[in-house]
């Protein structure tokens, strides 16, 4: 039980704290407080205690597959804060200080329900053993030891970022937020396939030997860039679409700014 706790923890943790790592350094990049985090996590954490709490009313909804489809939408949600997150970046990224009150928000509301969607399942799988004292305290202790090595490596990858030059810094973020958002798009279509709101597919190909998902690196790696073992072809077009529909309005909101006057 502790090799599971540890896996599934470090699963639902380090996305969330690669996404807030990624939007933290753009905060430093800006020179924004960083109040907003407080309340990210604040409304993530409680979001999740009450969605794990009701989860079993949520599922019971469409005919039992309320829990898949409400993750979805939260995915997609996220998915266009972030569009707006990256949008908003490129428009301030001369010191122009406009709309940084929806920039703020938007990051609020993506770290949340980031947290809100990966806490909830932690918190599901720890009540699902708090009356089995034997198994308990491994348990627990795997818990620990996964979030432990997520927010670690979330922090050690906010300092990477930190680091970059600042000329390097927003253009490695834009591909990091388009990457992430083409994973949430993939997440999202494999949920709906599992509520038979889309059909079902077999895989197109099978990298487990290669990479596995349980891994380390395939943890990393599912987190920043949606790595799927075994993508069908609608969970593959999801993801390319995501990715293609976000680097195009990113691209047109850069060339946009370019046009515009600096500020001195």
């Amino acid at each position: 039980m502790l090799l599971t706790s540890v896996i599934l923890v470090l699963r639902e943790v380090l996305e969330a704290a690669l996404l807030l790592s990624i939007l933290l350094a753009m905060s430093h990049y800006l020179g924004l407080q960083m109040r907003w985090i407080f309340m990210a996590l604040a409304g993530g954490i409680l979001g999740s205690i009450a969605y794990g709490a009701g989860i079993g009313v949520v599922s019971e909804a469409f005919d039992g597959m309320g829990q898949e489809l409400m993750n979805a939408t939260m995915q997609f949600a996220i998915y266009g804060l972030l569009l707006v997150v990256g949008i908003l970046l490129i428009w301030n990224r001369t010191g122009r200080q406009q709309f940084l009150p929806l920039l703020q928000w938007s990051m609020v509301l993506a770290v949340a329900l980031a947290a809100l969607r990966e806490g909830s399942e932690v918190y599901v799988y720890l009540m699902a053993f708090r009356h089995q004292t034997d198994l308990l305290q491994s348990v627990l202790l795997g818990a620990l030891i996964g979030g432990g090595i997520g927010f670690s490596i979330g922090a050690l990858f906010y300092y990477l970022l930190v680091g970059l030059p600042k000329n390097r810094r927003l253009l490695v973020v834009l591909v990091l937020l388009t990457l992430v958002g083409a994973g949430l798009c993939l997440q999202a279509t494999q949920l709906l396939e599992q509520a038979d709101w889309l059909p079902a597919q077999s895989p197109l190909w099978d990298t487990s030997a290669l990479l596995s998902e349980n891994s380390l690196l395939g943890q990393l790696f599912y987190s920043l860039l949606g790595y799927e073992a075994t993508p069908t072809r609608i969970a593959v077009t999801a993801y390319l679409g995501g990715m293609l529909l976000m680097a195009t309005l990113l691209f047109a909101a850069w060339a946009k700014s370019r046009s515009l006057p600096e500020k001195d």
